[in-house]
C-alpha cells in the first residue's frame, strides 16, 4: 500500500496534509517538523523508524494518537481546497509573516489563506492585533472602533479575530475608515464564524485578508480558540485589550505577546465594569501599558521591544472618539 508520504508532492502538501491530522499548537508535531520538515513527519508518522530526540515510548504515543487521523481522503481534501482558490502559506513563503518563526515548535505547520497575503509581508511595526470581550460595552466597542480606524488610517494593518463585541467592532473601524484588516479565525476559511458575522467576513475576505492554520470546512472549538491566541499575538508588533473580564480568552494573548517581547496595551475603564477588569489587571501585573490614545499603540508599535525602531512619523495620533477625516470626508482634499 502506498504511504501518504510517498503521495504527497513537496513540502507543501506535506503541511496541509498535516493542518488536517494533527490539531494546533501540537508542540510534539511541532517538534517532528521543525526537526525534518513535512514530508519525513508524515513517512515517520506512517511508519516506525527512530524519531531525532525523542523517546521510542514518546513516538508511539504520538503515532497512536493521530493514527486514526490518517484517513484515505486527506489528498481529495487538498485537492478540494485548491479548487476552491483558498491560498496556502508555508515558512518558504516570501508572504509567510516572520513573527510566526518566533513561536518555534509552536508556529503553525500552514496557514490557510483567502484575500490579500501580502498584508503579512509588512513588518511587525506595521501591524496591531486589538481583541477583548465577546460581550463588550458601547465604551468598549467605541473606543476598539475608533482606535482600529485611527491606526488604520496611520497606515498600520488590523488585525482580530472576527468574534462578537470588541473584535467586530474593530474589523469595521478599520474598514470604515478604508484601511486593511486581518481576520485570524479558529475554523476554516471557508466557514462564517460566527454566521452572524457572515457579511462582515466576506467583506474582510474581499478587502483584506482572512486566515487560519485549519483546513477548510473545520468546525471551531473551546481548544482552537485557545490556539489561535499565540497567532493573534505573535502577527503584531502591539496586541491591545480595550476591555475583556479577568476569565475572557484574550488575557492569555496579552500573555503570549509580553512572552514574545511584543508590546501590550490595555485601555483602563470604569472600576465598576467587569469588562475592564482585565484590562486592569494586565496594567497592575506590569503586563500592559496604559492606552488611552492611538498615540500610545504608536509609542509601543516603534520604540517598543518589538524591534525598538525608529519611529516613522512625527506627531502624535488622535484621541479615541477624535478621528480623523477620510480623504473623501476632509474639507479642501480631493478624492
Amino acid at each position: 500500500m502506498v504511504s501518504i508520504a510517498e503521495q504527497v508532492a513537496g513540502e507543501r502538501m506535506a503541511r496541509m496534509v498535516l493542518s488536517m491530522i494533527a490539531e494546533p499548537d501540537d508542540q510534539v508535531t511541532g517538534h517532528v517538523l521543525a526537526q525534518t520538515g513535512g514530508v519525513e513527519t508524515l513517512r515517520l508518522l506512517e511508519g516506525d523508524d527512530p524519531i531525532p530526540k525523542m523517546s521510542s515510548g514518546g513516538a508511539l504515543l504520538w503515532r497512536e494518537r493521530l493514527a486514526g487521523h490518517l484517513t484515505p481522503d486527506l489528498l481529495d481534501r487538498v485537492a478540494s481546497a485548491e479548487k476552491q482558490g483558498i491560498g496556502t502559506l508555508i515558512p518558504a513563503d516570501r508572504e509567510w509573516p516572520a513573527g510566526l518563526n518566533d513561536l518555534g515548535i509552536r508556529a503553525p505547520y500552514v496557514l490557510w489563506t483567502r484575500g490579500a497575503a501580502s498584508f503579512l509581508t509588512y513588518p511587525l511595526r506595521d501591524r496591531v492585533t486589538i481583541t477583548g470581550a465577546r460581550s463588550a460595552t458601547p465604551y468598549g466597542m467605541e473606543v476598539a472602533g475608533d482606535l482600529a480606524a485611527n491606526l488604520a488610517d496611520d497606515e498600520r494593518i488590523i488585525v482580530a479575530g472576527g468574534a462578537f463585541g470588541i473584535e467586530g467592532a474593530t474589523h469595521r473601524g478599520a474598514l470604515a475608515q478604508g484601511g486593511h484588516t486581518v481576520a485570524v479565525l479558529a475554523c476554516g476559511v471557508d466557514r462564517a464564524y460566527p454566521s452572524a458575522h457572515r457579511e462582515l467576513l466576506e467583506q474582510i475576505g474581499d478587502a483584506g485578508l482572512l486566515a487560519s492554520e485549519l483546513p477548510p470546512g473545520t468546525a471551531p472549538s473551546r481548544e482552537r480558540f485557545l490556539a489561535r491566541g499565540r497567532l493573534l499575538a505573535a502577527l503584531s508588533g502591539v496586541t491591545v485589550i480595550p476591555e475583556a473580564g479577568v476569565r475572557s480568552g484574550a488575557m492569555p494573548i496579552a500573555a503570549h505577546a509580553h512572552a514574545l517581547r511584543c508590546g501590550v496595551g490595555a485601555v483602563p475603564g470604569p472600576v465598576t465594569s467587569v469588562a475592564s477588569a482585565g484590562p486592569h489587571e494586565l496594567i497592575k501585573r506590569g503586563v500592559a501599558s496604559i492606552v488611552t490614545t492611538t498615540s500610545d499603540v504608536t509609542v509601543l508599535l516603534d520604540s517598543g521591544p518589538a524591534g525598538k525602531r525608529a519611529p516613522r512619523r512625527s506627531g502624535l495620533g488622535p484621541e479615541f472618539g477624535s478621528r480623523r477625516p477620510s480623504a473623501r470626508e476632509e474639507p479642501g482634499r480631493s478624492l
